[in-house]
This record gives structure tokens, C-alpha cells and sequence, in this order.
């Protein structure tokens, strides 16, 4: 598939280019990126680079994972990423962080929206899924503003920091994406 760039208000959502990898490296320093993300630990400069090269970028030659990484459509300016796993039979699992100096501002919520609309508009899909551990009540908050219905608590579903551990999980379907983007 080719790498696609969205327009999304105040944002700019474009495929990651390897200049990306020192800010890549940098918010994945961030103590709360770590403690909800399965990251290696410790995180080298080499883990950021497989992260951009081997996932981002070759993610979109596969179509099995499309990344966006948010900006500032003004200036440039590097704030976070949504990058969505893409299974089989329509569905589609999404993910997402924010540098913590852009934190508080709606870049979550906005790339969330813009990256869901534009899956269930180009990619056949029926539902999006979303996990986080137990506990992650920012990621939660995103995926509730961004429209999805929270369904539960998947006991020990997410590996994490060696152990298992209980996950959140919500979904959109297609109609309430385009709802949420349009209102």
C-alpha cells in the first residue's frame, strides 16, 4: 500500500521517514510511554531505528501495519503517532502516543478520529479495536472522546514488562467514526 498523508485540522498525519528516528528515540525515553508501552528496556537509539525502518515504513509495504506520525500542520513540529495493525476480515486494532510536551492539547483525540475516518474510508473495514493495560486511564479517555464503546476487561490479555496483565478494550464501527468526525 502507499504511504498516505492526512489532513486533520490543525494537524498534519504523514507516514515516518528515517529523520524521524531521534524524536522516535526520545519520546520512548518518556517514564509513562514505558510504563504502558511494551518497550525494550533499556531503549537504545538502535530500537527506535527498527521501530521507524522495520515497522513504520516497511509496515506500509505490507499493509499489515500503517503508521501516521502527527505534526503540527503550521510549523512542522513532531507531537505523536496512531498507527493501525491491520488483520484480516475487516479489523483492525489501532495504537497511539504522544510526545509528552505536546500532551493535553487534543493531539490523541484528534489523530485517533482523523486515522480512524480514514481507515473505514480507504480500508474495507468493519470494526477498529482498541487495548491498553488496566490502569492507562489517558489512553482511555482518548479512545472514549474519539468515539469507541468500551467493552470490558480482557483478563491477563496483553503481555507486558515480562507478565501478563489484564487490558481495556473498546471498539468503533464504521458509522460511529464518521459521526464523530463530522459533528
Amino acid at each position: 500500500m502507499k504511504p498516505q498523508v492526512i489532513k486533520a485540522g490543525w494537524l498534519t498525519l504523514r507516514p515516518f521517514t528515517p529523520e524521524d528516528i531521534p524524536w522516535v528515540y526520545e519520546v520512548s525515553l518518556d517514564p509513562a510511554l514505558q510504563q504502558f508501552v511494551e518497550l525494550p528496556s533499556p531503549y537504545r537509539l538502535e530500537n527506535a531505528r527498527f521501530f521507524v525502518e522495520e515497522l513504520a515504513i516497511a509496515g506500509w509495504e505490507s499493509g499489515h501495519r500503517l503508521e501516521f506520525l502527527a505534526e503540527d500542520a503550521a510549523t512542522g513540529t513532531r507531537l505523536g503517532r496512531a498507527g493501525l495493525g491491520v488483520g484480516h476480515e475487516g479489523i483492525a486494532e489501532i495504537g497511539f502516543w504522544v510526545d509528552p510536551k505536546a500532551r493535553r492539547r487534543g493531539v490523541a483525540t484528534t489523530t485517533v478520529r482523523a486515522v480512524c475516518a480514514w481507515a473505514f474510508e480507504t480500508l474495507d473495514l468493519e470494526i477498529i479495536e482498541w487495548r491498553c493495560e488496566v490502569g492507562n486511564h489517558a489512553s482511555r479517555r482518548v479512545a472514549e472522546k474519539a468515539g469507541f464503546l468500551m467493552e470490558g476487561t480482557l483478563r491477563k490479555r496483553l503481555f507486558h514488562r515480562g507478565e501478563r496483565v489484564d487490558a481495556w478494550v473498546g471498539s468503533l464501527i464504521e458509522d460511529e467514526a464518521l459521526r464523530r468526525v463530522s459533528a
